[in-house]
């Protein structure tokens, strides 16, 4: 900065608008996420789950879930590192179970498919953590966050507000 030049304001800019509410203008879809939603957590560990909508949603960048996903995890008692270290996971595995590393790799194959396909070895690596019906539940949670992604992201709801249920 030179003395010609004001310092920076360390005010924070505006919070954005989000584009519609589609929950109410499309409540039957919104309704069936919610119940696609529910189906898919059934038998899962809540802390697993957690931990794949948090990646799902760094990796589409959904402020939105980061934030609600963060949150309801903290308040459920997960530590703060592994939701610090879930971006870099492949340099700080010892943070997590080999399940849950199976469901993070699992996670990034289905939500980024530039390959056209989850590769086989992943799928292996899930398939020899998980049974069967686990594995299917798991599989339709990972689509079903990238689905609130795409909503969040594509309507730009609004980070920030979230508080977790008690």
């Amino acid at each position: 900065m030179n003395t010609n030049e004001a310092p920076e304001s360390l005010e924070s800019p505006p919070e954005h608008t989000p584009r519609m509410d589609w929950t109410k203008l499309a409540p039957e879809a919104f309704k069936a996420m919610i119940r696609l939603d529910a189906a898919a957590r059934q038998g899962l560990d809540p802390a697993l789950l957690d931990l794949v909508k948090i990646r799902a949603s760094q990796i589409n960048r959904c402020a939105f879930c980061l934030d609600m996903h963060s949150k309801d995890a903290l308040a459920a008692g997960e530590r703060a590192e592994r939701i610090i270290q879930l971006d870099a996971w492949r340099e700080s595995k010892h943070f997590y179970t080999a399940r849950e590393i199976a469901a993070i790799e699992l996670t990034e194959a289905i939500t980024v498919l530039t390959d056209g396909f989850v590769p086989d070895e992943v799928y292996a690596r899930a398939a020899a953590r998980f049974d069967e019906g686990e594995l299917a539940r798991l599989i339709v949670a990972i689509v079903t966050i990238n689905a609130w992604n795409r909503f969040g992201v594509s309507t730009r709801l609004v980070p920030g507000h979230h508080t977790p249920a008690s």
